[in-house]
């Protein structure tokens, strides 16, 4: 049996979640309370080995709350519950020593499952910020440096490879759909950086150094 203490500012909420709790068997809810230290108060007197607590309450919050809980009551595991999904507020919650973190608009099979997760000793995120997390990490991972050959980026190294191909300049612009302009700043910085003085010299460089496919 699975020992829940809910904390949260909202009457209409507490009210919600232990109408939710109550159907399940394994879980019971033993004590409610309306902020930090409400339940801190009652602690000594209701063992729980679960509390779901709110964010945002008055008093004492969620944050400074579960760094009051961890250290006076550490055998208690925390499960935050908000609508907040802040990745920075997130983060300090789970470093102060909460177990898990769950959206207020999570369904109730998950809102279970993360009570289970939590009682059990393991983390949890509920699957919306498990999913944002990943989109951001996928998302805004950074590219690895393109790889330099003697100096010249990927697309200076193309553009070698199309002189000593024999294209000329308005060839080479309309081959990798760009302005000559730009096909000619690129050749300008390939010959500043090899050293040659024209073409001619390049390619026999780029030939001798094995620059070339």
């Amino acid at each position: 049996m699975i020992r829940l203490f809910l904390v949260d500012d909202h009457a209409v909420l507490r009210y919600g979640l232990r109408s939710l709790f109550q159907q399940e068997a394994s879980i019971q809810v033993v004590g409610e309370a309306e902020n930090g230290l409400q339940l801190l108060a009652q602690l000594p007197t209701t063992p729980c080995d679960v509390v779901l607590l709110d964010l945002h309450m008055p008093e004492l919050d969620g944050l400074a709350t579960t760094q009051r809980l961890r250290a006076e009551f550490p055998d208690v595991k925390i499960l935050v519950l908000s609508m907040v999904d802040n990745e920075r507020a997130i983060g300090q919650v789970l470093a102060a020593g909460a177990s898990g973190y769950i959206l207020k608009n999570a369904t109730r099979d998950e809102m279970l499952v993360g009570v289970r997760a939590v009682a059990a000793g393991r983390r949890f995120l509920c699957s919306e910020l498990g999913l944002n997390v990943l989109d951001k990490f996928l998302i805004g991972a950074p590219e690895p440096p393109p790889k330099l050959v003697n100096g010249l980026s990927p697309r200076e190294q193309g553009i070698l490879q199309l002189v000593a191909d024999g294209l000329t300049t308005a060839q080479i612009a309309e081959k990798l759909f760009t302005s000559p302009r730009t096909v000619e700043t690129h050749r300008q910085n390939i010959m500043e950086k090899t050293g040659a003085k024209n073409t001619a010299a390049l390619v026999r460089a780029a030939v001798s150094q094995g620059w070339l496919a």
